[in-house]
């Protein structure tokens, strides 16, 4: 709340940004001077955000903050990241004033200019089933108020105004009539000018010899262009206005996930929007078109198993079959033997290298025990010679039900992009999670005494506050205060878009958080009671419920004649796994054990136990013989493992629920097996190894280079602080 006040004041005040700086530089040295690590990346992260608001910034601050960036270079991740993004990004503006502001401004809101293509777009992601419609509804309600008045015209004048007034600083005065001045343009020429200034700052970043003075120069003679051609009818009480130039929210897209392809969808439309499509980098458009259709034809087809059929077709035109009603004249042979629209059915090197570049980012080929997640950079970063990238921001709200959702659909889309690559090539994605709870789920009488810690709701959000405090105390606190904004009163008056709260800190989230923490995915294949049924294979990213359902024998199978006994609850169980130890070994281990129930936790409670594992919580059930008989009793047993294998030797069923959703709950149960879940491009290269080479066991070419685990990224302001 404080640093949303902060910036808040920048926004009602420019002046005092200069101010604002100088206090916070002054922390930062402090923090630095006492060793008080753990402020300095939230104000630094407050300080950049704030230098980017800030227009007139003295060149003297720029040079202190630039120094501060690279004394962090010499402590541990994440502040030598944090450090060097944001000195490249300082060395950037103080050699064009200003470009983090324009570029920023012109990626979120899409402005087509030829000089920066670059486009971003959020999209927000909100289950139906997990949120009600009153909290939907005013999200939606503060999103449209948010963006009442950002269209493209005024966003183009932001860019405009912001250069002029910090480059021209000698013309102050006639700056402030340039407000007025452009509201009396026409649509074209302001588009024009956009186009001017866009093209002035990206050529001046471009031209390696090109000085200050040159690029003040260019600007200058575009605003005395623009005062030439206005009016001289401006009046006095039109010109009064404030200096402060507002940093628009991006352009945020609402959904409600109701498809579980929804995402994959989502993603291609914005891939062929016509903002995308008119690039001069983009493909040969027939060719893009062709391949989009087929994109769509086989959308509901491209998730089943390809198979090589033979065909006898040459896949010549000429050789097809005349009808007996048509007449071959030399006109219609020429253009059958014209090459029509076609397909690339294998890719390119270069395609095949950029997805296995996608996947190898960020992760290491080898899994690490000592750290549970890694942070880092992105896990769908391209090859570095594909420059016109546009960033696709994925955000999630909801619980950890939302986030297992999540991750079927990330997995769904690797998978995808391993057969055929389309997103990877052309889209960066990134993943946001904002978490929102409305109410706690309530257990049922037989999940009382089965194990604790089952009602919270989330898991992962707790987990990134505990890795992250920034991101505890901007995001995780938005958790029941979202619930709350569909109570209140909606005003959906101009006046109160600018002190809307839950945009302007998802905004904040959105720009600066930008370092993902990787969380592992695991897959599980069940086995049913009823043989028939084919094993199912799914994936979990938090949870792994068992509950073991309750055996009630028949009366007239009870004896008549001796004492009725206690009756022990729960089922026996085998156990096979592979117990993970700090020595990096894994111990086969087998145990037998009377269980009522049995939780997987693949995210750790503490910071203690923050291994690369799956956390096994059994409830074992304990014989306990006293006077008055023999008892029992609950005792929770905890296993640390990375692949386990469970079965009932009872042959009694079991249910499983994974990620605590209700929707995904497989009953009749018997057997399960529990791994990590493997990236398809590795199992892709792994599967065309095999075909060649006899060597099934250790990995060969490309695979031994790929990471084998599939990791989900979840960005954070400073991913894992140690």
């Amino acid at each position: 709340m404080l640093r949303w006040t902060l910036h808040k004041k920048i926004d009602r005040n420019p002046s005092n940004g200069a101010i604002l700086i100088k206090i916070l530089v002054k922390e930062l040295e402090r923090a630095e001077r006492f060793n008080y690590h753990h402020y300095i990346i939230p104000l630094l992260h407050t300080l950049m955000y704030t230098m980017i608001k800030a227009p007139c910034i003295p060149d003297e601050l720029y040079g202190r903050v630039y120094d501060f960036c690279k004394k962090l270079l010499t402590l541990p991740k994440p502040y030598c990241t944090i450090g060097l993004e944001y000195a490249r990004q300082l060395k950037l503006e103080r050699m064009m004033p200003g470009v983090l502001y324009q570029r920023m401004v012109s990626a979120e809101q899409s402005l087509k200019n030829n000089s920066f293509p670059y486009q971003e777009k959020v999209f927000m992601f909100a289950d139906p089933d997990l949120l009600s419609v009153s909290v939907c509804q005013a999200l939606i309600e503060e999103i449209k108020t948010a963006q009442m008045a950002q269209c493209a015209r005024s966003c183009m004048l932001y860019v405009i105004e912001r250069a002029f007034q910090t480059l021209l600083k000698e013309e102050q005065r006639d700056v402030r009539n340039l407000h007025s001045i452009l509201q009396a343009m026409p649509l074209d020429v302001t588009e024009l000018c956009f186009q001017q200034v866009m093209a002035a700052i990206e050529h001046t970043g471009r031209t390696v010899n090109v000085e200050y003075n040159q690029y003040v120069e260019e600007v200058r003679k575009i605003y005395t262009t623009l005062l030439s051609t206005s009016g001289e009818d401006v009046q006095k009480d039109e010109v009064e206005r404030s200096s402060g130039i507002p940093l628009p929210n991006p352009r945020i897209s609402f959904h409600l996930w109701k498809d579980e392809d929804q995402l994959w969808k989502e993603l291609v439309l914005f891939l062929r929007s016509p903002s995308q499509s008119c690039e001069q980098d983009s493909l040969n458009p027939e060719l893009d078109s062709f391949e989009f259709q087929d994109l769509l034809s086989e959308y509901d087809y491209c998730e089943h198993t390809r198979f090589s059929v033979l065909s006898n077709d040459s896949g010549i035109e000429r050789d097809l079959a005349m009808p007996s009603n048509e007449i071959c004249t030399a006109e219609a042979e020429r253009s059958r033997l014209q090459r029509k629209g076609c397909m690339k059915k294998k890719g390119t090197s270069l395609d095949s290298l950029s997805f296995l570049q996608s996947g190898c980012s960020g992760q290491e080929t080898k899994p690490t025990e000592k750290l549970h997640r890694k942070s880092g950079c992105s896990t769908m970063e391209p090859l570095a010679p594909m420059k016109r990238l546009h960033t696709a921001r994925v955000l999630v709200l909801g619980d950890d039900r939302v986030l297992g959702r999540l991750a079927q659909a990330y997995y769904s889309l690797r998978k995808r992009e391993s057969r055929r690559t389309f997103l990877t090539r052309r889209l960066k994605v990134e993943f946001y999670y904002v978490p929102v709870a409305e109410e706690q789920p309530t257990t049922s009488p037989a999940e009382e005494y089965a194990l604790p810690d089952q009602t919270e709701l989330c898991e992962l959000a707790a987990y990134l506050g505990r890795a992250d405090p920034w991101y505890e105390s901007n995001i995780n606190t938005l958790c029941h205060m979202i619930p709350k904004l569909a109570t209140m009163p909606i005003s959906p008056s101009k006046a109160s878009a600018s002190d809307l709260f839950i945009t302007d800190v998802i905004a904040y989230y959105l720009r600066l958080g930008l370092q993902p923490v990787f969380f592992q995915v695991y897959a599980v294949k069940l086995f049913f009671s009823n043989a028939t049924l084919e094993p199912a294979e799914d994936i979990f990213l938090i949870e792994l419920n068992i509950m073991l359902e309750e055996f009630n024998p028949p009366s007239d199978s009870l004896p008549v004649k001796k004492k009725p006994t206690t009756e022990v609850p729960g089922t026996d169980l085998t156990l096979l796994y592979k117990k993970v130890l700090l020595s990096n070994r894994e111990k086969d281990e087998s145990v037998s054990v009377r269980s009522t129930g049995l939780i997987m936790k693949a995210i750790p409670s503490n910071e203690i136990e923050d291994l690369v594992c799956l956390s096994v919580n059994v409830a074992e059930v304990v014989k306990i013989s006293n006077l008055s008989g023999r008892s029992y009793s609950l005792v929770t047993n905890t296993i640390r493992t990375r692949n386990i294998k469970l079965r009932s030797t009872e042959q009694r069923s079991f249910t499983v629920c994974l990620d605590k959703d209700s929707r995904r709950v497989y009953k009749n149960v018997i057997s399960i097996e529990v791994f990590p879940c493997l990236e398809p491009s590795y199992c892709l290269q792994r599967t065309k190894n095999r075909q060649t080479s006899l060597q099934e066991e250790e990995d060969v070419g490309l695979a031994k280079y790929l990471p084998k685990s599939l990791l989900l990224p979840i960005n954070t302001f400073a991913g894992i602080i140690q």
